[in-house]
């Protein structure tokens, strides 16, 4: 349940970090939008899930192994990614950033990986 969890947060939380990014592709990049705004306000719950699961199973892989797995250090990067402006006292961080440039492109690339690599744990057996 909490590998679903964990993979569940990476696919969204990577989402919220590729919007600025995907809602410039034609046709589906207003859909995209509208439905990033309908989940903006609980991307600090998407954050605290990822980064709460993505450290429970590094705690688990490093203690028990077999070894540390790349879902588990996504997961604590996305959490650390859409939460970082609370962890840093700002007020709010749901500007409008750029994502063909700088900071914003950066996140939007790590985004789409995010979103991957949720899909590949949804797809790859546990165990």
């Amino acid at each position: 349940m909490i590998s679903l969890l964990l993979d569940l947060a990476n696919i969204l939380g990577g989402f919220l970090l590729a919007i600025a990014l995907l809602e410039q592709s034609p046709k589906i990049g207003d859909d995209l939008a509208g439905f990033a705004r309908k989940l903006g306000p609980f991307a600090w719950i998407v954050g605290v899930v990822a980064l709460a699961c993505g450290g429970y199973f590094l705690i688990v892989h490093l203690t028990s192994g077999p070894h540390v797995f790349h879902y588990e250090v996504v997961g604590i990067a996305v959490g650390l990614a859409l939460l970082w402006d609370r962890i840093q006292g700002r007020p709010d961080a749901n500007t409008v950033r750029s994502g063909t440039t700088g900071r914003g492109l950066a996140f939007a690339i790590f985004g789409i990986v995010a979103i991957i690599v949720g899909l590949q744990g949804l797809l790859t057996p546990n165990g």
